[in-house]
């Protein structure tokens, strides 16, 4: 297998997580998303990719994009460890966490929508601030409610799951951006635990072969 992906990017570090969690051997190709007018937008990546996103899966004649996808197919091919454990209502709730922060949360804050705004609407940087304290805050002020009612040792109950997988990477950003996570005990509470993993800390931007410092 062969994960194309980005070093700092929140869903290519998902799919890390997930790789590791699961004990599969994959060949990590970096895809700068800034050098060279951004890696992602060149003829060759387009091929694989052509929404010109990281990170791409390509497993044999099979290739995936969207980092939820990656992993569904993953958790689907090799079940054990499962990424979403537990009953039915176990498995809606670890979901919802998952897209709480997949396709609520990151398409607000991602690479592109903070270049559209500097660039095409010539926001100044505390305006940019603004608008990811505004997301943040409200996406982990809904999150810290929800952990109050289904968390454990992990989001949803006691099982690693891919809530869980979502979660660590939208708080390494949120750290990233300067976002005051007081408010938040029990959201800092499960992601120290998280980082404390072996296949989590494996997959952190910082360990990885284009991280820069």
């Amino acid at each position: 297998m062969e994960l194309y992906g980005y070093w700092r990017s929140s869903a290519s570090y998902r799919a890390r997580i997930a790789l590791n969690y699961k004990q599969l051997d994959y060949n990590y190709i970096p895809v700068h998303l800034l050098q060279d007018g951004g890696q992602q937008h060149q003829q060759a990546y387009r091929q694989l990719n052509p929404n010109g996103l990281v990170p791409t899966l390509v497993d044999g004649q099979v290739i995936l994009h969207q980092s939820l996808a990656i992993i569904e197919y993953l958790d689907e091919k090799y079940p054990t460890p499962s990424l979403l454990p537990g009953a039915p209502r176990q498995r809606g709730a670890i979901r919802a966490i998952a897209l709480d922060f997949a396709s609520e949360l990151q398409p607000l804050i991602n690479l592109r929508v903070q270049q559209y705004l500097k660039q095409e609407l010539q926001v100044t940087d505390a305006q940019k601030q603004a608008w990811l304290d505004h997301w943040f805050q409200q996406s982990f002020t809904a999150l810290e409610k929800n952990l109050e009612e289904v968390s454990g040792t992990y989001c949803v109950g006691d099982e690693f799951s891919l809530a869980d997988v979502c979660l660590v990477p939208q708080v390494f950003s949120a750290e990233r951006f300067g976002i005051d996570l007081a408010s938040y005990p029990l959201l800092q509470k499960i992601y120290k635990g998280l980082l404390e993993l072996p296949w989590v800390a494996a997959a952190h931007p910082t360990q990885q072969p284009d991280a820069e410092a």
